[in-house]
């Protein structure tokens, strides 16, 4: 008898309780580099309050992001344009039913070396330098220097919002050059005195210079009136409406807490009463 209880003694010193473990949730997140920083923001207030959510995040541009979710590859599509009817006919026959879910709103703003004098065009005159009609700084008030063309590609949705607002399906100058995101135009512009780009409200800060169009400046009063001649929304979009952790993290975008994130990276927030002022460098 004592040898069968110390047989199943040690048997029992050998067993492990595992106990099951639990699915982390998870969120994949593509698309638009002008909704970048707000998503990033967002996901890094959302998992430190949620500590089983894991969530991805991706650029790549808008077109990407839609294609995400027509695809199924990603739980949120950002945008900064919104859906063309092309791609919500597409979606249709692969059963896929994109939501748009507007989160902040934004000013596409034209952009400068710091030393460019010129503080104003019209939206005739960007329209012109970037078909390639005008081509010297002195034809719009600026110094005797010829102007250097930096655009978006044509999968960004912020081109599709500069070709809506300003060339109006008027071609881009082939002159010019065409770069993947907002960062990238930042950067080419600020180290180029002779240059001229366009970037989303968030990602203008020293180093460039803000030009305003047809005498209204891009602020976050300005966006939400429409005052300013290219104010849009930025999208973050859905298969069907949003369910689960998805819709747990939607929800937190829109709340107090996220337009304070949108806030904080310089975009503008969905109601005026939330302080729409930058917080910390991008």
């Amino acid at each position: 008898m004592n040898i069968w209880k110390k047989a199943i003694l040690a048997l029992l010193c050998c067993m492990v309780t595992v106990a099951p473990a639990i699915a982390a949730e998870s969120i994949v997140i593509k698309g638009s580099t002008t909704v970048l920083p707000i998503a990033q923001g967002a996901l890094e207030g959302y998992m430190k309050a949620n500590k089983g959510v894991q969530i991805s995040l991706s650029g790549g541009g808008s077109g990407e992001g839609i294609k995400a979710i027509i695809d199924n590859t990603a739980d949120i599509g950002n945008s900064s344009r919104e859906i063309k009817k092309e791609e919500i006919a597409f979606a249709g026959k692969k059963g896929i039913k994109p939501v748009a879910h507007v989160v902040a709103f934004d000013a596409l703003v034209p952009v400068v070396h710091n030393s460019n004098p010129v503080k104003d065009l019209s939206t005739e005159q960007l329209s012109l330098i970037y078909q390639g009609k005008i081509t010297n700084w002195k034809e719009v008030g600026g110094k005797d220097m010829k102007i250097v063309v930096i655009s978006r590609d044509s999968s960004s949705g912020t081109f599709e919002s500069w070709d809506h607002f300003v060339m109006k399906k008027a071609k881009v100058s082939p002159r010019a050059q065409m770069l993947a995101s907002n960062g990238a135009v930042y950067t080419a512009v600020s180290k180029n005195r002779y240059s001229i780009g366009y970037l989303g409200m968030g990602y203008v800060k020293k180093g460039v210079k803000a030009v305003n169009v047809g005498g209204v400046q891009a602020t976050p009063e300005t966006a939400l009136s429409r005052q300013y001649p290219m104010s849009r929304e930025l999208y973050m979009y859905t298969n069907g409406e949003p369910r689960g952790e998805t819709a747990k993290f939607l929800a937190f975008v829109k709340s107090p807490a996220g337009q304070k994130i949108v806030a904080t990276n310089g975009f503008v927030p969905l109601k005026a009463d939330v302080p729409a002022t930058k917080g910390k460098k991008k």
